[in-house]
């Protein structure tokens, strides 16, 4: 089998999920999917981001200072790369992140909760993982963070502080409003 590097190992990957998911829905519903399900529920998802997504409070402030700072930071999201540039593009933090600065799942062979990506993402910026800070909002980000030997925030404004305790996350490194992180980077 191709290394977890490969474009064909990560498209017999994607291919291996889309038929677990498809698996799943036949076996509990007896129903299958409709062919055209994956394109037309992320077109419905890229609409919905368009119309309603928003930037964290205080994100682009703390985007500001980094990079004031000369401090090196990327995004490394489970989220496919057109899911992450719709995203950035609607909320308008598609400055802060230029090509080399965002990492997907797409990019590795195994998503978190697998160490891959952050690893990943670190080579590719040139930091030792025991130099970065991971900013996490799910616990398989947390736990995945972890198993890369990476610092890492837990943001509790989406998922509860114990969830992201359970998962690694340190009380001391939780916080609920941006405005919270730059003072535990110090």
């Amino acid at each position: 089998m191709p290394g977890p590097t490969t474009p064909l190992h990560r498209r017999h990957c994607e291919l291996l999920d889309e038929f677990k998911q498809r698996h799943w829905v036949l076996e509990r519903t007896g129903r299958r999917l409709p062919e055209d399900f994956d394109e037309v529920f992320h077109g419905r998802v890229f609409e919905a981001f368009e119309r309603e997504l928003r930037p964290v409070t205080g994100v682009a402030e703390v985007l500001e200072k980094l990079d004031a700072d000369g401090v090196p930071y990327c995004v490394a999201s489970s989220g496919s790369h057109e899911r992450i540039r719709v995203g950035h593009r609607t909320t308008g933090l598609d400055r802060w992140f230029p090509a080399g600065r965002v990492f997907s799942a797409q990019d590795v062979g195994r998503g978190k909760p697998a160490p891959d990506l952050f690893e990943h993402a670190a080579r590719e910026m040139g930091v030792a993982p025991e130099r970065c800070a991971v900013i996490e909002d799910s616990p398989l980000g947390v736990r995945a963070a972890v198993a890369a030997g990476m610092d890492v925030y837990g943001f509790t404004a989406m998922t509860s502080a114990e969830k992201l305790m359970e998962a690694g996350a340190g009380s001391s490194s939780l916080f609920g409003r941006m405005a919270e992180l730059p003072e535990l980077l110090r």
